[in-house]
């Protein structure tokens, strides 16, 4: 599983003209998985993610959690974190899950926010959608289990 978190201002989606998930500051983040993935895994990353402290405090330092600052969640699925360019130029997508079970899994990880945190705006999986935002910092993290989930 892969999160490209990023801390915004604000941030929104858009299918077919229409905004369907808006927040402000908060969290903007893009989310992937592989086949290896499970609600597990899920769990752990999103333990990981409610936790980091990548919020500045007063005096300018990142201590604080999303928790600290009441910040907001949007949360986008995006099979291409797992995009393969090692060869040619056009990207392979072996290495992402398939569309039934990262939806399943993604539907999951929104649900797991909820409980863990409260609410969470999202786009529409497998939608063509169009992400704006305006980021903080910018400050931005990839948090990818392989490296987390031990």
């Amino acid at each position: 599983m892969r999160i490209v978190l990023t801390t915004v201002l604000n941030a929104s989606v858009t299918i077919d003209n229409k905004v369907v998930g808006q927040i402000d500051r908060g969290y903007c983040l893009l989310v992937g998985f592989t086949h290896t993935d499970t609600k597990e895994i899920v769990d752990k990353m999103i333990d990981k993610m409610l936790g980091l402290r990548v919020f500045c405090d007063e005096k300018g330092l990142t201590n604080l959690s999303i928790y600290d600052v009441k910040g907001e969640i949007l949360s986008v699925s995006q099979f291409t974190l797992y995009a393969d360019v090692t060869g040619g130029r056009r990207p392979s997508f072996t290495n992402a899950m398939k569309p039934d079970q990262a939806k399943e899994l993604y539907a999951y990880f929104n649900e797991q926010i909820k409980a863990k945190y409260g609410a969470v705006q999202t786009g529409e999986f497998g939608a063509d959608m169009k992400v704006s935002s305006v980021n903080d910092g910018p400050f931005t993290v990839i948090l990818d289990s392989k490296e987390i989930v031990k």
